[in-house]
């Protein structure tokens, strides 16, 4: 009789993003992950001590995906660097829509939300420097076009809309000249 296969954290992990990605956190569970698996529910338990562990795992993976969209999608070509993390935002929407509502879209009641320029600091070096403008400026500028991007990719992950890509750059390319005018405006005054 050949021996068991050993289910390890990664293997859990791995099932339970699949799980995740095709219904939803609200479809994680034991008896799902032990079915994706092919196994009992006991290898989830000896390597999790609660869902709410593996759930924090299963946040953490989708966010590494998420980060992986960012750093191919400044690689491409099409777009300089600062369009091209907005059309990754709106990419991994697109083509992860439970991860991206999952990271960017899930109920934050008591999570502690911390302003986070480290890890923006090269995005905000390139706007400051592209612009002409200080980096509390920068700063401002890309939250307000954050929240436009973010606008374009949460209807587009609902399937609210259904844009083509030549007309989202476009829409991104008039909001940034638009807001770009009115920072540089304001640093000069």
């Amino acid at each position: 009789m050949p021996p068991k296969k050993k289910i390890t954290k990664e293997d859990i992990i791995e099932a339970a993003l699949e799980i995740v990605r095709e219904n939803g956190m609200g479809a994680l569970n034991a008896r799902a992950l032990a079915k994706k698996l092919s196994c009992s529910t006991q290898p989830v338990f000896s390597n999790y001590s609660s869902m709410e562990d593996l759930q924090e795992d299963v946040l953490q993976a989708a966010d590494r995906l998420y980060q992986r969209y960012l750093e191919k999608g400044m690689k491409d070509p099409a777009y300089p660097p600062y369009k091209a993390s907005g059309m990754a935002y709106i990419r991994f929407a697109k083509e992860e829509k439970e991860l991206f509502r999952l990271l960017f879209m899930r109920d934050r009641t008591g999570e502690e939300v911390r302003e986070d320029r480290e890890s923006i600091a090269g995005l905000l070096e390139l706007v400051a420097s592209n612009m002409g403008i200080s980096q509390d400026a920068a700063y401002m500028f890309h939250l307000e076009m954050w929240i436009y991007v973010h606008g374009i990719a949460v209807m587009v992950a609902t399937s609210y809309l259904d844009w083509d890509w030549e007309m989202i750059s476009e829409m991104m390319t008039d909001a940034y000249q638009g807001m770009r005018e009115r920072y540089q405006k304001k640093e000069k005054n």
